[in-house]
């Protein structure tokens, strides 16, 4: 059982990725330049969010805390937000947006990616939760930009 909370902290960020990338290629280039009008403002406001809540909260690693070897090797800086779970929850935030199917997929793996982050010991629940919110609240704002705001743009 360790070794596939191990697999999935280290490795499983990079399906999500290649998934989305997968869907994103087999579109049409006038659907290709919607979603891309859509993701790269939520991924550069995600991104914003979560180095402010990196400064504004600090959370020492579990097993700095806990005083006990992790099962992945990291030094023992802030662990909030969990980098890992927020990209796969950006991709995931992303996808639910463009569809729902591939973004229920892309939040499975979020989710699992995330509960192997707080399994092996290198970070807290509050960590991947607010990766998560994070990018839940990211994504929300740039599509509602997009649909009130610049009308013209539709996902």
């Amino acid at each position: 059982m360790d070794l596939f909370f191990i697999l999935s902290a280290k490795y499983l960020f990079v399906i999500p990725i290649l998934v989305l990338g997968v869907y994103f290629l087999s579109q049409p280039r006038s659907v290709q330049k919607r979603i891309l009008v859509f993701a790269l403002p939520s991924l550069a406001f995600i991104y914003l969010l979560a180095l402010l809540g990196g400064y504004i909260y600090f959370d020492t690693r579990p097993f700095v805390v806990g005083n006990f070897t992790p099962l992945i090797p990291h030094t023992p800086d802030n662990g909030f937000p969990s980098d890992h779970a927020l990209l796969v929850s950006a991709v995931a935030a992303i996808g639910i947006y463009l569809n729902r199917k591939l973004g229920i997929v892309l939040w499975v793996l979020a989710l699992t990616v995330a509960a192997a982050r707080v399994y092996v010991g290198l970070h807290h629940p509050i960590d991947v939760a607010g990766s998560m919110a994070i990018s839940i609240l990211a994504t929300s704002v740039i599509y509602f930009l997009i649909k009130n705001v610049w009308p013209k743009e539709t996902i």
